[in-house]
């Protein structure tokens, strides 16, 4: 199930919450301690107006949560509204109110014994989950994983904790988000989600997207796994590209972001989860490399690789980034409008480009902040090099190729070659594509270039990591 947080400051906003997501949602929680007046007739009237199950919650402060007062007059709270027709409360793990459970049983709402650490994942955590549910119907850990290793040991609550049928095992921050998604594979009853714009907890997501961009919902014992891992990753448009596309063409598949510190883990958590295939962007296209068992042509020439695939229990590793780049230009490319292009950066991305452009004979010239970068993939490829500040070997330049992540936030006020004077003929692409116009292509644009922008690429390279996912050509009409 999903469940929404009703994050209203009154109970009026909190039913227009409920009305406006409750074809996505199969539960509610009402987080009192967000209310800014608490009356009795006004819950009663939300409860009434909720005809899904409902969780009482007041959270604490050093819990997360927006309640000041003291456990007492907690307690006193939450006993006044028992009778209102909630399923669950809430109730933290260090809490000793034998009256407040009698009087939850005697209403029959069952109790979910909950832990929260803001900070990390606790070591003993199975050891915590086992103690919560002897102390309640449902135990729920919500804990902040700091690593991809952190949210490999929640998903292997599952497995290790499966005679416990009745938990929550939640990952707040951007390294938890794929628990959220992919609750059910943590063993989790349920997962919870918040108005957008007003999320009560950190990482969580929205309605629309939880249930109508990924349909979490819908995840079973036979979904395929798929995802993106980068650092960061959370700005990712990749999952609108696949996961529209999966249920297109009926495919019982899901498309996740992962955050990954440690390619190596990541690996084990893919081996856990049985996960198929995924993308890879920065700064892991290199790193990937010493666990693939088979790679493509293009990997082996440009040494980058952006698509890994389970392939006879190995993973290949393939490149789409090369062909994702050329389509937005090939008309320019096959016409030999461009003779000399520019990169500027010398990472994974700038390999593919690098690469893809001097398959076409084109002379490259690569400037990088850091010269030795710039020069060790120029010798590679047969390029010249330079720094940022070497402006005057962007003379005539035909194309000018942004690869570096200067416009992405945080760096959006960042124009990797400020000082450029463009002249208003050149080609100018930038491979960032969220925002749409940085800075840089702004600059461009004012001096009259043409510009092509780094969706263009990000789609039709997603295009061709479908492809190769999946085995079926990409629904047209997406």
């Amino acid at each position: 199930m999903l469940c929404l947080t009703l994050t209203g400051k009154d109970c009026t906003e909190s039913i227009s919450q409920y009305i406006q997501h409750k074809t996505s949602v199969q539960m509610v929680e009402l987080r009192v301690d967000l209310l800014k007046c608490i009356n009795k007739g006004q819950i009663q009237k939300l409860t009434e107006a909720i005809s899904i199950p409902k969780i009482l919650t007041c959270r604490r402060v050093r819990d997360g949560g927006s309640y000041f007062g003291s456990e007492r007059a907690r307690a006193r709270l939450l006993n006044s509204l028992l009778d209102l027709g909630f399923s669950y409360i809430d109730i933290e793990e260090d809490v000793k109110r034998p009256d407040l459970e009698k009087t939850a049983h005697e209403y029959n709402v069952k109790i979910i014994r909950s832990f929260h650490d803001l900070e990390g994942v606790p070591k003993d955590l199975f050891t915590k989950i086992v103690k919560l549910r002897r102390r309640g119907d449902v135990a729920k850990v919500a804990v902040t994983p700091k690593s991809i290793n952190d949210v490999l040991l929640l998903f292997k609550v599952k497995h290790e904790l499966r005679e416990i049928e009745d938990k929550v095992v939640i990952g707040m921050g951007d390294y938890g988000i794929p628990t959220r998604i992919l609750y059910k594979l943590t063993g989790s009853l349920f997962t919870f989600c918040s108005p957008d714009g007003t999320p009560a907890a950190s990482g969580h997501l929205s309605p629309e997207i939880m249930h109508g961009l990924y349909h979490a919902d819908s995840v079973n014992d036979d979904t395929g796994i798929y995802g993106i891992i980068g650092n960061p990753v959370m700005h990712t448009s990749s999952p609108k590209i696949h996961n529209p596309a999966f249920r297109r063409i009926g495919l019982n598949a899901i498309y996740v972001p992962f955050l990954v510190d440690d390619v190596r883990g990541f690996f084990q958590l893919a081996e856990l989860l049985s996960i198929k295939g995924f993308s890879v962007t920065v700064p892991h296209k290199q790193q990937v490399l010493p666990y693939l068992g088979k790679i493509s042509r293009e990997v082996k020439l440009i040494g980058s690789c952006n698509t890994v695939v389970r392939y006879n229990n190995l993973w290949k590793g393939m490149n789409t980034d090369f062909y994702g780049f050329l389509k937005p230009i090939q008309e320019e490319l096959d016409a030999q409008r461009i003779r000399k292009a520019v990169v500027i950066g010398a990472g994974g991305a700038a390999r593919s480009v690098v690469w893809a452009l001097r398959n076409y004979y084109c002379k490259v010239v690569i400037l990088n902040r850091t010269i030795e970068k710039a020069k060790k993939l120029a010798l590679e490829t047969g390029s010249e090099w330079g720094g940022l500040t070497d402006i005057d070997k962007m003379d005539h330049a035909d194309l000018i190729v942004q690869t570096t992540s200067a416009g992405m936030p945080p760096l959006e006020n960042v124009n990797p070659i400020e000082t450029y004077q463009f002249s208003g003929r050149e080609l100018v692409f930038d491979l960032v594509y969220k925002p749409k116009n940085t800075l840089f292509l702004e600059k461009a644009k004012l001096a009259g270039c043409k510009l092509i922008y780094g969706m263009d690429m990000l789609v039709a390279q997603g295009v061709l990591q479908f492809e190769a996912f999946t085995g079926f050509t990409y629904p047209q009409d997406l």
